[in-house]
């Protein structure tokens, strides 16, 4: 049984210290942020923290000081003044029609006026709202503090709804405008989102509101760092360790390797995604914990609108600031969508060019993405995918790469025809390009057994499987030939960096008709170019 107690199923940070559950602190960078600005905007990926950090925001300006007792804020803090808090978890009103979400936060608002009292004149949520921050000022002698957390989570469904969209966006505005016109009787203003404030159109005025979330200083904020996982929660990796049976290097590579990744500035601290890394710990397992209630989903349907992109081309892209952080409902890519939900993040900055590279952050979030696209764009079924996955596995695993190319050779046979032309976001595309992605995902998927490392699609796609007697390196051409897949094999010298390795070295180049639709041919080479395999197949096309 776990020595450890972790909040893998409350947000809520009253509750976190009352039962002595994890907590990684972070009250100094309140503190410090409490004490810099008065209006502050943080954007992380869901699932990241930021409606634990609301909490504590609100049990701090509460005066809750016997929650803080041990935590560095205690060293800073000397009033613990009281005062009247105000938060709204908009997260309530997402997936609601204009009229539904309306009356949603008339229900939030009416839980104050309850304790602050009601002007019957007012009528609007934002008149209501200018009321209850006057009135909690005139009861209590001090100003107020607002906490709006995941503002953004009402309209992120409605991108392609216009007038729903617009309808949501008058109806928020005029809640949020308040926030600007009341800032004399306000203490404190935090807000959090997934997206920029300004790429919704709602905060167009309260150009005052700073935007911390690209702030070296905070980049650490939300989540868990890579100093925090090795020092404050270091006896938490050795317990995952023993658990597991593994060495504690090891243990902290598994980690690493899943969840970590984010990175939210230029000189950003290495964040792990604290939802999963907790459960892991908690579990003792390495699982796929952020996609476990269908994160994909969402930006799936936003990917629909951008027929002429596959997601998984920006791994690795570079490009300006502006470029991703621009409305994601006016972007010419999905890269906005991509980076602000945390699919992508910043790998480094070039300081002299100004620009940045995204990538994937870690296993965890790739997988899930790869796996998502799958079902989307394949249209069979989990349990054949698997099967195909588990017995090509199998058989790599036993150094039969012929036999696993044969499991493969047949699942790509049965996907059906019209696939491509079903699918609207793929409608654009080759038969190249989908085949190229296929191969992408479904090597993807293998590395969940097998250790696989699926370099590129941009152009190639270079596969490197490891078992513990083999190294099989694979180049892949689609409406090409063995021959040129080898030879780029060798001119590229992907084998080379495995020559002293000690294990077997296989080179290997496969050709896919996207006439035939299937593998029609492949050929084996061990480390002197001597031919170890090699089966070629009748391109019958198939119409």
């Amino acid at each position: 049984m776990s020595g450890f107690r972790y909040p893998v199923d409350t947000d809520q940070f009253a509750e976190i210290r009352e039962k002595g559950l994890v907590y990684v602190d972070k009250t100094d960078l309140m503190f410090d942020i409490v004490n810099r600005y008065k209006y502050v905007f943080l954007a992380r990926p869901r699932r990241f923290g930021k409606s634990l950090l609301c909490n504590t925001f609100k049990a701090y300006f509460q005066g809750q000081k016997e929650l803080f007792e041990g935590l560095r804020i205690m060293e800073l803090e000397k009033e613990w003044k009281t005062y009247p808090v105000l938060h709204f978890t908009m997260s309530g009103l997402k997936n609601l029609k204009v009229s539904e979400a309306k009356t949603k936060l008339e229900s939030m608002i009416r839980g104050y006026e309850d304790i602050y009292g009601r002007d019957t004149l007012s009528i609007t949520p934002g008149d209501r709202f200018r009321g209850l921050i006057h009135r909690a000022f005139e009861q209590t002698g001090e100003k107020a503090v607002v906490i709006l957390d995941e503002y953004d989570a009402p309209v992120m469904r409605l991108l392609y709804e216009k007038e729903q969209l617009e309808g949501m966006r008058m109806m928020l505005r005029e809640f949020y405008q308040v926030l600007k016109d009341e800032g004399a009787y306000l203490k404190f203003v935090f807000i959090t989102g997934v997206t920029k404030f300004s790429q919704m159109s709602i905060f167009s005025e309260l150009n005052n509101l700073k935007q911390v979330s690209m702030f070296d200083e905070y980049s650490g904020l939300c989540g868990i760092t890579q100093k925090e996982l090795d020092t404050v929660l270091r006896p938490c990796v050795e317990e995952y360790a023993e658990a597991l049976n593994i060495t504690l290097d090891e243990a902290y590579a598994k980690l690493k390797h899943n969840y970590d990744g984010y990175h939210f500035s230029e000189n950003s601290e290495d964040v792990y995604a604290p939802y999963s890394l907790l459960n892991a710990l908690n579990d003792k397992a390495a699982r796929l914990y952020w996609f476990e209630s269908g994160t994909t989903t969402s930006l799936i349907e936003h990917l629909r609108h951008f027929p002429d992109f596959n997601p998984l081309d920006f791994d690795g892209v570079e490009l300006e600031l502006s470029s991703f952080n621009v409305p994601c409902e006016y972007a010419a890519t999905p890269i906005p969508m991509l980076y602000q939900s945390g699919y992508l993040t910043i790998a480094s900055y070039e300081k002299v060019l100004d620009t940045y590279t995204l990538h994937f952050p870690n296993y965890e979030v790739r997988q899930g993405m790869v796996s998502g696209l799958t079902n989307y764009l394949m249209d069979t079924s989990d349990l054949e995918r698997n099967a195909t996955i588990l017995s090509m596995a199998r058989t790599i695993l036993k150094g039969d790469l012929s036999s696993a190319l044969g499991n493969l050779r047949s699942y790509i046979a049965g996907i059906p025809y019209d696939i491509i032309t079903r699918k609207q976001w793929m409608a654009k595309k080759t038969r190249e390009d989908f085949y190229k992605l296929l191969m992408y995902v479904v090597f993807s998927l293998l590395n969940s057994k097998v250790d696989t490392e699926v370099k590129s699609i941009r152009g190639r796609a270079d596969v490197v499987i490891k078992t513990k007697a083999n190294i099989f390196v694979l180049e892949l051409k689609v409406d090409d030939t063995v021959d040129n897949a080898l030879a780029q094999i060798d001119s590229t010298g992907y084998a080379i960096p495995y020559e002293a390795d000690g294990r077997r070295v296989t080179k290997c180049g496969v050709s896919i008709s996207s006439e035939a639709r299937t593998i029609t041919h492949w050929r084996a080479v061990d480390e002197e170019g001597k031919i170890v395999d090699e089966q070629q197949f009748q391109e019958n096309v198939i119409l």
